[in-house]
C-alpha cells in the first residue's frame, strides 16, 4: 500500500463515520477558547469544562484578566495542571492580547506565538478552530495516532508529524483532520492498549498489520 493510498482510505473513512468531529472544550467566542487551550496542556478537556463556566463568568473579557492578578485566577484553576504557570501566563496573555492586539485574538500563527504560555500547538488549534485555516495541531494524540495508522514515519518531533501531516492532508480537510486524529486517540488508540478489535481503520493500520504479525510468529 502506497502512502497515498493509506492516506485516501483513511481519510475516506473519517469523512464517512466522524463527519461532525469538533473540539469537546466549552466555549463561546475565541478568547474563551484561547484560554482553555491554555488551561488543557497535559489536562483533560473534561477538567478544563468543569472550571471554565464561573473563570469566563467573572473574567468574560481580556480587558477583565487582564485588570486581576496570577494569585486571584489560581482560585479558579487550582484543580487543573500546573494551576500556578498557567494562571500567570492567562494574565500576561490577556495583558498582551490588550496592548499589542486590542484584546482581539489573532488569526496569524506567528502573532498569536507572542503571547505567554502560547505555543505552536496552541496556536495552531486557534487558526483551525476559529478561524477555519489550514492548520495541523500535533498534540500527544495526533503524534501517536498518526505513527501507528502509518501517516507519518519515524517523525522525531511534533514539528515533523504537523509538516507530513500537511504535506499529504488536502488544505479543506485539515481544520477537522486534527479533530478526527485526536478524538481517534482519545476513545479507540489508546496509548497503553489500543481498541484494535473495534477500530475501523486497521484494514490500513500498519500498527495493526505489524502486531498481527507478531501474533502470528
Amino acid at each position: 500500500m502506497t502512502t497515498e493510498e493509506r492516506y485516501l482510505h483513511i481519510l475516506d473513512w473519517f469523512m464517512e463515520n466522524m463527519s461532525n468531529a469538533q473540539t469537546e472544550l466549552n466555549y463561546s467566542n475565541p478568547f474563551e477558547l484561547l484560554v482553555a487551550v491554555i488551561l488543557s496542556a497535559q489536562c483533560t478537556d473534561k477538567r478544563v469544562n468543569m472550571v471554565t463556566p464561573q473563570l469566563f463568568s467573572d473574567f468574560p473579557t481580556p480587558e477583565a484578566m487582564a485588570s486581576t492578578t496570577p494569585e486571584k485566577l489560581l482560585e479558579y484553576i487550582r484543580s487543573v495542571s500546573y494551576p500556578n504557570s498557567k494562571a500567570k501566563h492567562l494574565v500576561e496573555m490577556s495583558r498582551k492580547l490588550v496592548a499589542d492586539f486590542e484584546g482581539k485574538v489573532p488569526d496569524n500563527v506567528d502573532k498569536l506565538q507572542t503571547l505567554p504560555g502560547v505555543g505552536r500547538k496552541t496556536a495552531n488549534i486557534i487558526v483551525s478552530v476559529i478561524y477555519n485555516q489550514p492548520a495541523m495541531p500535533v498534540d500527544t494524540h495526533v503524534f501517536r495516532v498518526s505513527e501507528r495508522l502509518g501517516l507519518t514515519t519515524d517523525s522525531k518531533n511534533p514539528l515533523q508529524t504537523e509538516r507530513e501531516l500537511v504535506r499529504h492532508i488536502p488544505p479543506q480537510l485539515l481544520p477537522i483532520a486534527h479533530h478526527w486524529l485526536i478524538l481517534h486517540g482519545r476513545y479507540v488508540c489508546h496509548a497503553r492498549k489500543p481498541k484494535c478489535n473495534v477500530c475501523g481503520l486497521k484494514s490500513w493500520c500498519r500498527y495493526y498489520f505489524n502486531h498481527s504479525l507478531e501474533q502470528d510468529i
